[in-house]
Parts: C-alpha cells; sequence; structure tokens
C-alpha cells in the first residue's frame, strides 16, 4: 500500500470514463467512504449506469471541463481525476484542463495501487480465469470476516463488484494489459502481490504483446518479484496448464518462494467426479487427503478449475474448507461470464420461443471455445454462436486461432465490428467482420457476415427453435442487440 496515500486526505475526485465495469466500482466504492465523486463518459449503458444511479453517484455524457470550471470556482477542486482504461486520451478536454489546473491524473490501476492494496495483496492473474476467480474469493473472504478491500473486472451477481475497507487484505484482478495509452505497464505491475494466484498463461493480447515471448515475459517478472515464503509470501498455480509451469518452471524464478498447486492430478488440491448440469456443477477437491464435495449454480466445465483455485487460496490463507464450501454454493456468478439472459427451460411467457440466450464474455478464439464446449455439454439442439473478438483478435498474427475455434457450434454470425483506433504506423490495420467471417469458413461449415446489427439479430431469431441457444461472445455489450434478441423471442 502508497503510504503516502491516505484515503482520509481525499474530498474529491472526478472520473474520466465512469462507466466502466472497473471505473464504476472503484467510483461507488470511493462514494461509499464518504467522498465526492463525480464521473463522465461518452456514453451509459445498464447494468453501469443503474449502479451508478443507484448508488447516488452523479455523472453526465460528454466532456464538458466547464462542469469542472464550476466545481474549481465553487471552492471543490478535484483532489485528483481517474481515468478509464487504456483507450482514454490525452487529448481528452477534462484531461487538458486538469494539466491547466495542476490536478493529478491516475489511471484506475494505479488508484488501486494507491488506495486498495493492502499489505497482504491477493493477486489473480492469467489469460483467463482471473475475473471469476477474484470476484468468488473476496465472497468468500468477505463471509469469513476477513473484509477484504477487493476489485474485480466483471459484475458480481452477488456482491458489489468493488470495496474500499480498512482490513489488512486485498484481493484484486490483475489485468496483464496495459494500463493506460500513456502507459505500456500491464496493470499488475501495480498491486503488489504478495500472494499471487496464476491460472493461465497463453499468448493473448497480440496488439501489446507482438511475440509470445514479451508475453510470458511479463508473467514472469511477476512472479520474480513475489516475497520468499519467509517475508509471507506465496505462489499458487495450476499445474494443468503448459503455460503457467512454463513460467513456474525453473527455480531461478521460484528460489526460495512458497508455491502451491491445484489441478486434475498430482497437484496439492485436485479436483475429480464433475457432473456439469444447465443448473450448475457438482464435484470432488481433494486436499491432505481429504474429499470436499462441491456444489456451485455456475455454468461451464473451466469453472472447476476457477472454483477449486478459490478453494486452494482460502484454504491457504487460513479460511475453513466448511465457509469456503458453504460461499461456493451461494455464490451465483459473474455477469457475461457464462450469463443466462434467457432461460429457455423457463420462458413460456406469451408465445415466446423456449430459446435460452448466453452472454458470454469471449472475445478471443481460445474463450469462445471454452464457452461454447461448455454449452455443448449440456445442451443437445443448434446453438448459434455471435461474435465479436477484441483488438487483439483482430490481428493478423492471431488468425491461425481461429481453425476450428468454432467446432460446437452450428451456425457463426460476424456483425460488423466496433471501431476502434488505429495507430497510423501500424503496417497492417485489424482484421474487420467479412474478413474474419471468411477465415473461419474454412474450417467451419456455416459462417455468415451480416453488417447491419437489426437484420443480424432478425437472422438469429428466424434461425433458432425450440431448445436451441443463442450465444453472444464478445467483450463489447453488443449494442443493444441481446437485449433486442431477448425481447423478441420473449414476444
Amino acid at each position: 500500500m502508497n503510504e503516502n496515500a491516505k484515503i482520509s486526505d481525499i474530498k474529491r475526485i472526478h472520473v474520466v470514463g465512469i462507466c466502466g465495469v472497473a471505473t464504476s466500482a472503484l467510483a461507488i466504492a470511493f462514494h461509499k467512504k464518504g467522498i465526492k465523486v463525480t464521473g463522465s463518459d461518452k456514453g451509459f449503458y445498464p447494468p453501469v449506469s443503474t449502479y451508478l444511479s443507484d448508488a447516488g453517484v452523479p455523472y453526465y455524457a460528454g466532456w464538458h471541463p466547464e462542469k469542472l470550471t464550476e466545481l474549481v470556482q465553487a471552492g471543490e477542486k478535484p483532489d485528483f481525476i481517474m481515468t478509464g482504461g487504456a483507450g482514454t486520451s490525452p487529448s481528452n478536454p477534462e484531461f487538458l484542463f486538469a494539466k491547466e489546473n495542476n490536478i493529478p491524473v491516475y489511471a484506475w490501476a494505479t488508484v488501486l495501487n494507491k488506495f486498495f492494496i493492502k499489505n497482504k495483496s491477493i493477486v489473480i492473474t492469467g489469460t483467463w480465469g482471473k475475473t471469476s476467480i477474484s470476484s468468488l474469493l473476496s465472497y468468500i473472504m468477505i463471509n469469513a470476516g476477513l473484509a477484504p478491500s477487493y476489485f474485480s473486472g466483471g459484475l458480481s451477481l452477488s456482491h458489489p463488484t468493488g470495496e474500499l475497507t480498512d482490513s489488512e487484505w486485498s484481493v484484486v484482478e490483475g489485468d496483464e494489459y496495459q494500463t493506460a495509452i500513456w502507459d505500456k505497464k500491464p496493470k499488475f505491475a501495480y498491486y503488489a502481490p504478495t500472494h499471487l494466484l496464476l491460472t493461465s498463461v497463453s499468448w493473448d493480447h497480440a496488439d501489446l504483446y507482438p511475440t509470445e515471448k514479451e508475453y510470458f515475459a511479463a508473467f514472469e517478472k511477476l512472479v520474480s518479484e513475489i516475497p520468499e515464503e519467509s517475508k509471507g509470501g506465496m505462489i499458487l498455480y495450476c499445474k494443468d496448464n503448459e503455460g503457467a509451469k512454463k513460467v513456474l518452471g525453473g527455480e531461478e524464478v521460484r528460489g526460495t518462494k512458497k508455491v502451491v498447486t491445484y489441478g486434475k492430478l498430482d497437484a496439492d488440491y485436485t479436483y475429480s467426479n464433475i457432473k456439469p448440469s444447465r443448473n450448475g456443477l457438482t464435484f470432488t477437491i481433494t486436499h491432505n487427503g481429504k474429499n470436499y464435495e462441491i456444489k456451485t449454480p455456475m455454468l461451464g466445465r473451466f469453472n472447476v478449475e476457477n472454483v477449486t483455485a478459490c478453494f486452494a487460496m482460502a484454504v491457504e490463507i487460513g479460511i475453513t474448507p466448511e465457509s469456503v464450501i458453504s460461499s461456493i454454493l451461494k455464490f451465483k456468478g459473474i455477469r457475461r461470464r457464462l450469463e443466462k439472459r434467457l432461460d429457455g427451460d423457463e420462458n413460456s411467457k406469451g408465445a415466446g420461443k423456449k430459446v435460452t440466450v448466453f452472454d458470454c464474455h469471449a472475445p478471443t478464439p481460445e474463450k469462445a471455445t471454452s464457452s461454447l464446449e461448455s454449452i455443448r455439454e449440456v445442451y443437445d439442439k443448434k446453438i448459434i454462436a455471435i461474435f465479436e473478438p477484441n483488438i487483439g483478435g483482430r490481428q493478423r498474427e492471431s488468425i491461425s486461432m481461429y481453425d476450428n475455434a468454432f467446432k460446437d457450434a452450428d451456425i457463426i454470425l460476424i456483425p460488423h465490428f466496433t471501431k476502434v483506433k488505429i495507430d497510423p504506423n501500424e503496417k497492417d490495420r485489424p482484421l474487420e467482420g467479412d474478413e474474419l467471417a471468411e477465415y473461419i469458413s474454412k474450417t467451419h461449415k456455416d459462417v455468415r457476415y451480416i453488417d447491419d446489427d437489426e437484420k443480424i439479430i432478425e437472422a438469429a431469431v428466424s434461425l433458432v427453435n425450440e431448445g436451441d441457444c443463442l450465444v453472444f461472445l464478445g467483450s463489447h455489450g453488443f449494442r443493444g442487440m441481446i437485449e433486442d434478441a431477448v425481447k423478441k423471442l420473449e414476444n
């Protein structure tokens, strides 16, 4: 924790880009501590806008330095301005106002460093699983009475997304993507972990890490900075993941650090007897020769690994297995992680089709494959997938990863992609929807590019029948398409 940053010294902050999952969570956490918070963004959409309004955090659309001028003139000058993600530009008019008026500007990852990170800092990182794990682990710790400061990059269905407390513990999601457009360091570089949970390492974000070697190097550096066991440090990692094993492989990396493993076999914490259903998962975790029966309402076989990771970390820091198991059973999951937006088994409203609609944060081919495999395991009828990749998944270097990535989908619909800022110095522009559809069609028999949002939903709704699934795979909100599809299917 940055000892120079005392929350009691902060009276007011302004958040540029407040409608992000991260910035809104931190804004609400500050607001709950009695700090005056305002925010701006280019647009506001549920559920984040609803959370801000319900919490009583005022915000406005657009960039209006004149509103900040009014605050300064009223003696309410912000102590600092917190910025949104990597896409927030230093040319933003409110940034320029801050510079002219000597108001510090911090990316939200550095704000976490200053105020949320504690002496016992648990950081969950890896290519996948970190959002679900960080959210469930914070929920387990809260129920066990540890009251951590915490942050997760997804909207929990069971508790607030972030909280700022006086506890000695913090637990945060450690994202490897850049901190801000002016700061290329990974966000997790600011979180000073004493306890590191590493889920996986598989080359991602080709726009930031042009080679696999550079991507792995970021994780290797993080691991090297974990304190030794004698100083309270610990590393927990998935023994089944080849990338994680590679990062933790050498004695020069491990040193005298405490290393604990989880996985299917030959690990400190193992899982077995997995039974997936449409209502969740049951399985067994084994540790020190004792079996623990686990039930969770979360879908997706991959969540067995995530839950086992949470169980292991929680037990290692002293929480009883019984308390952990109870919290796992009560935790409902994360928005956009195999979230059912419409349940075909329950949808009997009017003349609506009994179709299940899933909203999945799956912006890469690997994550899309995993989500579709989990759905196919418990749904035996047609699966229609609508896919939009993140900027990393649109890089030409990543195109081979799409081979057979959608094998569990019957039909793939590709919309026009959300516009992104492109570095004018880049030689190759990102892939567009029609190009990606053409490439995916080399390993899939039915791929369709439809560049109109309304028409793609009309097509999707016309293609599904009773018992089928419509699955949205991406990182953005699909510009209201999910809500439109649900409405049409209900009526």
